[in-house]
């Protein structure tokens, strides 16, 4: 390494902890994935802080779980809708506000979600700029829908750009953009974030990549975002700053359904606190900085912005509590060991369970209250109750999650805990508005699905 590292952090949207090749699916090919699996470092117990996408995202920004920064529920809701008056607290720090005081180039391409009012979009989070989608891909006008969003929106920073765009177009377009701002910033360091709109539903994908695909169209949204991923690799190759340059590819949380088995041996789905709903994949690659290997070690999204800040020497706000440990002593083979040995599951403004080293208690799923606890070493599917086996376990993984609540709220038994507010406007308009005469490119996607 010759300067400030590069950082490149790729989001997938729903893709499961079992959809690379190299976490074991048997349909998907992700040859270049899988090349940045056998070139950096592979979690196998990595967690995204919620199982659904707004908090999710808000959690992996500000390295906080998603109750602290006011993102456990959105007026009632699971996740942000368009047109909603909250979003992300402009008083929130994030990586990309975080770099951009070590001089980084900031840029976000693709899916935001923490908020579509002006106050709450990425380029007053500490981005550049912005070339995106700001929420789902479903979030739009859709053929049989019985409720029907505004057109969806593609943003250029803080503009419309296009309505109803071609899906099928969608990730090219990214991956253009993406070398665009590679290229202009090769003699600086840069902070990409890449969030896909991959493999959310509805899933419109190229032809090659659906006729290639042998799972189908699911298949080959993840055979686009591979060939996306071996795109940015050879630029950085070609332009000489591969070794001066961390790449990260995670998801928002776990698969909604399985594709085959897109959760692999993982218990549970999107929206669900069981293993499947938010452990997902990670890999970490930095030429000759990342010891080549496999991790074990218990890590999670909100852990990036602290580590990410060790990395490229920015600090950590000091005024705010922040939930993420740094990780850089493990991912640069200074240490075997996490400095993170402990993980809250949230459900909404609840806690749901928390993980201890191998053990996993849950105490809740929805409106109901449980005891359940796994052994995560032997048993990551949760397929034994060790609860009866192991009292002395339960009652300590029960302290744990009543300091949890106490720390960071439960709305399950009253207490508020220390909690910022989310953002929030006078009024929500939404971005876009439906026009009969306009010449959209599809009036109403033909697809109904909605995930």
């Amino acid at each position: 390494m010759s300067r400030t590292p590069n950082v490149i952090l790729i989001n997938c949207d729903d893709l499961g902890w079992g959809d690379p090749g190299c976490y074991g699916h048997p349909l998907h090919k992700t040859p270049h994935l899988d090349r940045m699996a056998s070139e950096g470092m592979r979690f196998t117990d990595f967690y995204m802080a919620s199982p659904v996408c707004s908090p999710s995202r808000g959690a992996m920004m500000t390295g906080c779980y998603p109750p602290r920064i006011g993102f456990g529920e959105f007026d009632g809701h699971w996740v942000l809708f368009p047109g909603q008056p909250i979003g992300l607290n402009p008083e929130e720090k994030t990586i990309a506000s975080l770099l951009k005081t070590r001089g980084y180039a900031t840029r976000i391409i693709g899916k935001w979600h923490c908020g579509d009012q002006p106050e709450f979009l990425p380029t007053r989070h500490g981005f550049d700029g912005y070339y995106g989608i700001p929420f789902s891909n479903d979030m739009a006008r859709q053929a049989g829908a019985a409720h029907q969003w505004p057109p969806l929106p593609l943003m250029r920073d803080e503009t419309v750009v296009e309505e109803q765009p071609d899906q099928c177009s969608i990730t090219p377009r990214y991956v253009e953009d993406a070398v665009g701002f590679i290229r202009e910033n090769r003699d600086r360091p840069f902070y990409l974030y890449f969030a896909h709109m991959h493999v959310h539903l509805p899933i419109y994908v190229q032809e090659r990549f659906l006729r290639e695909s042998t799972n189908g169209p699911y298949g080959g949204a993840v055979a686009a975002i591979d060939w996306a991923t071996g795109v940015l690799l050879r630029e950085l190759e070609r332009l000489g700053i591969d070794n001066d340059t961390l790449v990260l590819f995670t998801s928002d949380n776990g698969s909604r359904a399985d594709f085959g088995p897109s959760n692999g041996h993982l218990r549970g789905i999107k929206g669900q606190t069981w293993e499947g709903g938010q452990r997902v994949p990670l890999i970490a690659r930095w030429p000759g900085a990342i010891p080549v290997g496999v991790t074990s070690q218990i890590a999670a999204s909100i852990d990036l912005l602290p580590t990410i800040a060790a990395i490229a020497g920015a600090s950590v706000p000091t005024d705010r509590v922040i939930d993420g440990v740094d990780l850089s002593p493990l991912l640069l083979g200074k240490t075997t060991a996490s400095p993170r040995t402990e993980f809250v599951y949230h459900h909404r403004n609840r806690v749901e369970a928390v993980r201890s080293g191998a053990w996993k208690l849950h105490v809740r799923k929805g409106d109901d209250e449980m005891c359940e606890l796994y052994d995560l070493e032997h048993d990551p599917g949760e397929t034994h109750d060790c609860a009866a086996e192991q009292p002395d376990v339960v009652a300590r993984l029960s302290e744990r999650v009543d300091a949890a609540r106490a720390d960071l709220g439960d709305a399950a038994t009253g207490s508020s805990g220390r909690c910022r507010p989310i953002g929030r406007v006078a009024e929500g308009r939404p971005l876009t508005v439906y026009d009969p005469e306009h010449p959209y490119y599809m009036a109403e996607y033909d697809l109904a699905e909605r995930g």
